[in-house]
């Protein structure tokens, strides 16, 4: 039995249980697929929601629309929830639709290496061994933290840690704290630990942009009436997703007609901001929109409180405990908290697989990440990523990309079952490469490529590989269908495949041998 449990074959494994990993467990279900595992390498299900639990962590974008279209809720506390909230959406997702028996928890792939002679994946993980037909890479750009290499980090003597790597267990109160960075995570940790800090330094390589968050507490009555009359929440959810569909024209063809939002962005941070000088230090030399925008009533009021310093010339080193600065300002602190980011444009997991050709993704990718409508990449048979490049939103619900994805997934192993037998469909170069060239011409007028700045979306070459430079309705036009002209069909026994990773099958084969003995 335990031979069985550590090399059993499944249709579909999904990796990762976050939204994306949890959207494609529903939709296997719903297309009577319950073939598949789930393996989550935390001890929980919920993802980058169940990694940040940082003081003050909440969405910014409406809950009603960042949430699954198969799974509303109408119990929302506020219109841009919290944390706990939506951890506890998922947890209910999980349980609502019977995806307990499918997830695997403490299971951390290490290696997938896909055999051309047996047309499946074959995924060693931190408990074993399994094969599957089709593998679903549902990690999410937002799963492994970065922290940058400064020079002295090593002989801090202080507390250090990553907003996503939260540690209760420190108390802050009383202490000298430094936040490195100010992206979407430091300016809802600043006003949340400021009160409790005895000083506060910010380190601010480069302004943000700062919109009002119209936040509220949703009424009892609102939510009854969501619950009694389920188009209500529809509805809801249709006006804001309109509204958001309604602007991207200004973000991808005018960035010219940012010029109004970028003006109440001004205004909203000279209600809070008095002193002239930190306010020129606030204000960011680029075009609002260039970098996402982030929703913040408190964020400005905070940084204008007598315990609190802006560094305005970001961190350059670190000496012991002091903290110096590219302009020369030490500070010296007891902890510091790195809000720096993600591994977004180097997915980490892209180093784990390993392709029909012997090469990782990783390496495939190590001029830009590429793939065909955001999902499959050429030389990886059977394998499709939930949230690949150039399929995230400067302003809107990532939810509605990966539900656009997730048809795509279901197509896709339709149109597996359908050609029948032992079967593969590997993307074909040019139809990627075509569709990158068409991508990367349309980044060219939008204003993540025109508003100068530097950001988070842009790999090292400057390339944006991240954003999709469209609406989400085209998005779903364009990933509704599997289009079969773009796919290199792979039947097994063909002549002329590329061989089967042998380091793999050696291992499957001495590992099952251990087992049964």
């Amino acid at each position: 039995m335990a031979a069985e449990r550590e090399h059993e074959h499944v249709r579909v494994a999904v990796i990762g249980s976050g939204f994306g990993g949890l959207g494609a467990a529903v939709r296997l279900r719903r297309a009577g697929i319950t073939d598949f595992a789930v393996l989550e390498r935390r001890d929980a299900v919920g993802g980058t929601w169940r990694d940040n639990s940082y003081p003050g962590c909440a969405c910014d974008v409406p809950s009603h629309l960042y949430s699954f279209s198969f799974a509303p809720n109408p119990d929302w506390p506020r219109t841009f929830s919290g944390q706990r909230h939506i951890r506890a959406y998922l947890e209910n997702v999980t349980d609502a639709f019977g995806l307990r028996p499918h997830i695997r928890l403490g299971h951390e792939v290490h290696r997938m290496s896909w055999d051309s002679r047996e047309l499946h994946w074959i995924v060693e993980h931190s408990h074993g061994t399994l094969t599957a037909d089709f593998v679903v890479s549902a990690t999410g750009p937002l799963s492994d933290p970065k922290i940058p290499d400064f020079p002295g980090l090593d002989t801090f003597e202080g507390k250090v840690f990553h907003s996503a790597q939260w540690d209760h267990d420190y108390d802050l109160r009383g202490k000298r704290v430094a936040m490195v960075g100010t992206g979407a995570s430091a300016i809802q940790i600043v006003p949340a630990i400021q009160p409790e800090v005895g000083r506060l330094t910010v380190f601010q390589r480069t302004a943000p942009w700062v919109m009002p968050r119209v936040d509220r507490r949703i009424t009892g009555l609102e939510r009854r009436l969501h619950a009694r009359l389920p188009a209500t929440g529809l509805l809801r959810r249709q006006l804001l997703w309109g509204v958001r569909e309604l602007q991207v024209s200004a973000f991808t063809k005018r960035p010219d007609q940012l010029g109004l939002v970028q003006k109440l962005a001004s205004a909203h941070m000279k209600r809070a901001v008095k002193d002239p000088v930190l306010r020129e230090q606030l204000t960011p030399d680029y075009r609002i929109g260039c970098k996402r925008i982030l929703l913040s009533n408190d964020y400005y009021p905070a940084l204008a409180r007598p315990n609190v310093d802006l560094v305005a010339s970001g961190l350059r080193e670190i000496r012991g405990n002091t903290l110096v600065a590219a302009d020369g300002t030490e500070t010296e602190v007891d902890a510091v908290v790195f809000g720096t980011g993600f591994h977004v444009t180097d997915m980490p997991i892209a180093e784990r697989v390993h392709g029909a050709h012997g090469t990782t993704l990783a390496e495939e990718w190590k001029d830009g990440m590429e793939a065909l409508r955001g999902c499959t990449a050429a030389g990886f048979p059977n394998f499709m990523t939930v949230i690949g490049p150039n399929t995230g939103l400067g302003n809107s619900s990532m939810i509605l990309i990966i539900e656009a994805q997730l048809n795509y997934m279901i197509d896709y192993l339709t149109q597996l079952g359908t050609l029948g037998g032992r079967v593969a469909l590997d993307a074909r170069p040019e139809a990627v490469r075509a569709w990158n060239t068409h991508i990367q011409d349309r980044m060219r007028r939008t204003v993540w490529s025109t508003g100068g700045c530097d950001s988070w979306y842009l790999d090292d070459n400057g390339r944006n590989t991240t954003v999709w430079p469209g609406t989400t309705a085209e998005f779903r036009r364009v990933t509704r269908r599997l289009d079969l002209t773009e796919y290199e069909v792979l039947r097994a026994g063909e002549p002329g495949r590329a061989p089967a990773d042998p380091t793999a099958a050696e291992r499957v084969a001495a590992t099952a041998g251990e087992a049964a003995a």
